[in-house]
């Protein structure tokens, strides 16, 4: 071997000589592959999303026609539809019976289930203070009727001799008269017996003023005793009508439901709402129908409306009821309107208490628009229905009413003859073409 190969093949044996890494370098390749990736990764999303429009306007370009649609109109029609709602049965009249004054039960004459008529005596009550008391007050009476009678003879004789003194001051005056125009002449009448007769006339006049002065007077005792007669003679009578409520009689034409008391029991007036009656009474040839009407029904409600209704008593008969009383109010806690109806019960087979079932029917003063049932969708932020114009789906919020049959009442932006999609759903969006395949028009709802 030459040198110049011995040279060569040292040199290749270093040339291949495996080199050792360096830690530093390798850091840095790989933090520059890692900045590589996350760029291409960058750019890769930048594009895709740029692509994304194209791509959803190729495929919008490549669907099919736009989507079919069973419609139906909205009709128009009145409101006639009968709901079942309780009421209660109560008397016309009600009244629970009270003695006005505190006493015994002398005697009672009725019991439960007794049938009264206007006036008739129920019961007699003892109280013997009463009459001790009425008899002291007709003594007042009889004492103050003799003060009066008294001081009228007084009046009187006073008038008569008020009569005499004037009778006898004429005479005078006239004596008095003659003498003065006698003294006129002289030596006639002596002066002394002209003043005497002056002095007898106005003596006449004073004696007069006394009295009619004294008549005045006994006028004036008499019209006081005459208003205190008047006045003891209204206590006797006030006195006579308390005795009189010890007689205990009927109101009105009714029965007697409840009876608490017994012959000899000590009854009084009412003190408070806890009061136990001695008596109650009630009417029930004419009961008072209560319902309790909602609100959403209300505006239908007449006065002389005839309304129909069974009772559990008797389920296989049909009753009624005519509306006479509407309270136009509505109760704050049920929302509800209450309504009278008057029921003649002749025959007494209705009972107070009793809760029949009523047929109530329900109108509207004006017709209303009804869509179907399913052709209203239900979301979390709307009520609306899809009304079909040229072609392209619109929303249009509505209320829901009442429903009749397959049908639903609505208020809202629609017209009769509106075209909606029968079935209603958030998937068919506002502004979305449509091709509209008419359903049979629903019936009548009933």
């Amino acid at each position: 071997m030459t040198d110049v190969e011995s040279k060569y093949k040292s040199r290749s044996a270093e040339d291949v000589a495996p080199i050792a890494p360096d830690p530093s370098s390798t850091a840095r390749v790989n933090r520059k592959l890692i900045a590589l990736v996350a760029i291409l990764a960058i750019v890769a999303l930048v594009a895709l999303a740029c692509a994304k429009p194209a791509q959803v306007g190729n495929a919008a370009s490549e669907k099919g026609p736009p989507p079919t649609v069973i419609a139906a109109s909205v009709v128009s029609q009145t409101v006639n539809k009968e709901l079942r709602l309780p009421g209660e049965l109560r008397p016309f009249q009600n009244v629970a019976i009270y003695p006005k004054v505190q006493s015994f039960v002398e005697s009672i004459n009725v019991d439960r289930g007794s049938v009264v008529k206007r006036g008739q005596a129920l019961a007699r009550m003892s109280a013997p203070e009463l009459s001790a008391h009425t008899s002291e007050a007709e003594a007042r009476v009889r004492a103050a009727q003799q003060q009066r009678l008294e001081m009228e003879s007084r009046v009187q004789a006073a008038r008569a001799q008020r009569s005499e003194a004037e009778a006898r001051l004429a005479v005078d005056e006239g004596t008095y008269k003659r003498l003065k125009a006698a003294s006129s002449t002289p030596g006639v009448v002596a002066e002394n017996d002209v003043d005497v007769a002056r002095g007898a006339v106005e003596g006449d006049k004073a004696r007069i003023r006394g009295l009619e002065e004294n008549e005045k007077a006994a006028k004036a005792v008499v019209q006081s005793q005459v208003q205190n007669e008047r006045a003891t003679r209204e206590a006797a009578n006030s006195t006579r009508d308390i005795e009189s409520y010890l007689r205990i009689t009927a109101p009105f034409d009714g029965v007697i439901t409840e009876r608490n008391v017994d012959k000899g029991s000590l009854a009084g007036p009412a003190t408070g709402p806890s009061s136990v009656p001695m008596l109650r009474l009630q009417q029930i040839s004419r009961l008072r129908l209560v319902v309790s009407v909602p609100e959403a029904d209300v505006a239908g409600v007449t006065t002389g409306t005839r309304i129909n209704f069974t009772v559990p008593a008797f389920p296989a008969e049909k009753f009624f009821g005519v509306v006479e009383r509407i309270s136009h109010t509505l109760d704050e806690k049920t929302r509800t309107m209450p309504v009278e109806l008057d029921v003649i019960n002749d025959s007494a087979r209705l009972a107070p208490g009793m809760f029949p079932e009523v047929v109530w029917p329900t109108t509207r003063p004006r017709p209303s628009l009804f869509v179907p049932a399913s052709a209203i969708a239900t979301t979390t932020e709307r009520v609306f229905v899809i009304r079909i114009r040229n072609g392209t789906a619109e929303w249009v919020d509505v209320k829901r009413g009442m429903s009749m049959g397959d049908l639903v009442e609505v208020f809202g932006d629609l017209q009769e003859n509106d075209s909606i999609a029968v079935r209603a759903t958030d998937e068919l969006r506002a502004g979305t073409p449509v091709v509209v395949k008419q359903a049979q028009s629903p019936s009548p709802a009933r």
